[in-house]
């Protein structure tokens, strides 16, 4: 295997791992974002503190967003995940301290992460933006 042959692996094996990463966040924010549509997420709102009127918007950024991230579409708009993810750690988690298993934040600090990783690197090469022609701004 000759050097250009060991480049185009590795830079297949990267876009794949690439690709893994944002499905795997797709993945969640859908599945968290379908359960938002459930009614009981109206009083889950107000005892956040939160107006009742967010529930809707809130899961279809999610769940949109998440099929966006999955198809690489529009990835850049994850910066609305940011949003609401730190809104989860400082609004909603931040005082139960950093530990999940205690109703912390260091899993939306993960995917906080994740998404500010996607957030710089784009859609990558397998995504929908990779093969269709669109404006730079809705990469």
């Amino acid at each position: 295997m000759n050097v250009t042959q060991q480049v185009t692996k590795t830079n297949r094996l990267h876009e794949l791992t690439y690709w893994g990463i944002r499905a795997s966040i797709g993945v969640i924010f859908i599945v968290y974002g379908l359960q938002k549509f459930n009614p009981i997420w109206h009083d889950y709102l107000i005892g956040f503190g939160l107006p009742p009127e967010l529930q809707i918007p809130i899961a279809l950024t999610e769940t949109v967003g998440g099929i966006f991230l999955i198809l690489g579409f529009m990835t850049r708009i994850t910066v609305v995940f940011s949003v609401i993810l730190l809104d989860a750690i400082f609004h909603i988690r931040w005082e139960k301290g950093f530990l999940i298993s205690q109703g912390g934040w260091d899993y939306d600090l993960a995917l906080l992460a994740m998404i500010l990783f996607i957030l710089v690197t784009g859609s990558g090469k397998i995504s929908i933006t990779s093969k269709v022609t669109i404006p730079k701004i809705l990469h």
